[in-house]
């Protein structure tokens, strides 16, 4: 049996059963749409996360206070708590060779309230000039806080573009007063929006001088974190090192009492946890190819049954074993192979209306293709082979008298 007749006995065989092949071919439709759409969905979150922690700034150091170890967060060390860093910390830090700028800071959440009547529980920072620099941080409108405003305890504050909008809606804030603990701010300048959380969220966050932060807001003189400019991202491990040596000497202890992550660190743990994710909806996803995979084999079983005379005929008139396993193995495969190039567009659409909803920015690969194509075909291979192989060992003689 030449290509071209095999293809065409393929199309009469699956279009005798229109509905029963429709049916057939949906299993595998649904199955190779739903893991392109989980790994495109995967890859587009994993693409949001590092553009939006290298926006923070790729050649950054963050120091914390505390110890951080896996499954415990942070937790007190050395002094027996976990508030080790100092301002006495930074001339130590501004002395080490590489460093670009250096940026302390202390968190804390506030209600914040504004002569609208609106008010929203977000995250205030103090902060020092230097922090637009290493958190790679714009101005809209305004200005940033300045070294006059650290001096004199100012109540100046920069609001990110989240917290303006909840706050005054399309009202322009500039000039206005809130309010932070029951102290009025005048807002001086308002953040670019950059979009996307972030892993300190720069949209949802208000900026208030260290000193006015520790002095009259939290009433504490230790920071939360002390976050590092490198000025060469390959000297990264080496300014590390340096940094960690300068405090375990400044601090006076043997073993540290604080943690340095880079923002490498945090982008591998987080893509890692994306990509476990991944793999993990991928293979649910994966489960309706099998069930799929089975309803193939359960069609081409039935089909093998109802054409048993045929079969017996056509061994009669001299078709061998390999022409009748071809027939029906390339029968399963092209159930597979329509459902596969169905389920491509499937999945591609349904990704596309996730970007275009603004839920998640999805990336279909060509590698998520290709692989639903291979996975496709090797489903029909496999689960057409065994009724393939039964049609193909028929007696034409018992097949010929079946009833």
């Amino acid at each position: 049996m030449n290509p071209f007749d095999l293809l065409q006995e393929t199309y009469l065989s699956l279009s005798a059963n229109k509905v029963r092949s429709a049916l057939t071919i949906l299993g595998i439709v649904i199955g190779i749409s739903s893991v392109i759409a989980m790994v495109s969905i995967g890859q587009g979150a994993k693409a949001q996360i590092q553009s939006s922690i290298e926006g923070l700034g790729s050649n950054l150091l963050t120091i914390l206070p505390g110890v951080v170890q896996p499954g415990r967060g942070i937790v007190s060390s050395g002094r027996g708590s976990a508030q080790t860093l100092e301002n006495k910390d930074l001339p130590v830090l501004d002395s080490i060779e590489g460093i670009e700028s250096v940026s302390p800071e202390l968190s804390r959440r506030f209600q914040i309230t504004a002569g609208t009547g609106n008010n929203t529980n977000t995250t205030v920072n103090g902060v020092l000039p230097t922090y637009a620099s290493v958190r790679n941080l714009t101005i809209a409108e305004g200005t940033f806080i300045s070294e006059s405003n650290i001096h004199s305890l100012g109540r100046q504050v920069v609001l990110g573009a989240t917290v303006a909008t909840d706050l005054f809606g399309d009202t322009p804030p500039l000039g206005k007063t809130i309010k932070i603990n029951k102290t009025n701010f005048r807002i001086v300048g308002l953040l670019t929006k950059k979009g996307g959380a972030g892993f300190s969220g720069p949209d949802d966050m208000v900026i208030v001088p260290l000193t006015t932060m520790q002095k009259i807001l939290a009433g504490v003189d230790y920071l939360s974190t002390i976050s590092i400019s490198v000025t060469d991202k390959n000297r990264m491990n080496e300014v590390r090192d340096a940094v960690s040596d300068a405090l375990l000497t400044r601090h006076r202890v043997a073993e540290a009492d604080f943690s340095i992550i880079s923002q490498e660190d945090i982008l591998g743990t987080l893509s890692q946890v994306v990509d476990t994710f991944t793999i993990f909806l991928a293979s649910i996803a994966g489960i309706s190819l099998v069930v799929g995979g089975i309803g193939i084999m359960n069609m081409m079983l039935t089909t093998v049954t109802e054409r048993t005379r045929e079969i017996g005929l056509r061994k009669a008139i001299g078709a061998k074993r390999r022409d009748i396993n071809r027939q029906f193995l390339v029968e399963a495969v092209a159930l597979t192979f329509i459902g596969g190039f169905l389920g491509v567009i499937l999945g591609w659409l349904i990704a596309a209306t996730v970007t275009y909803l603004g839920l998640i920015q999805t990336q279909v690969s060509l590698m998520s293709v290709l692989l639903a194509f291979g996975v496709s075909t090797a489903i029909g291979i496999i689960f057409g082979y065994y009724p393939a192989q039964r049609a193909a060992r028929l007696n034409p003689i018992d097949a010929l008298r079946y009833e």
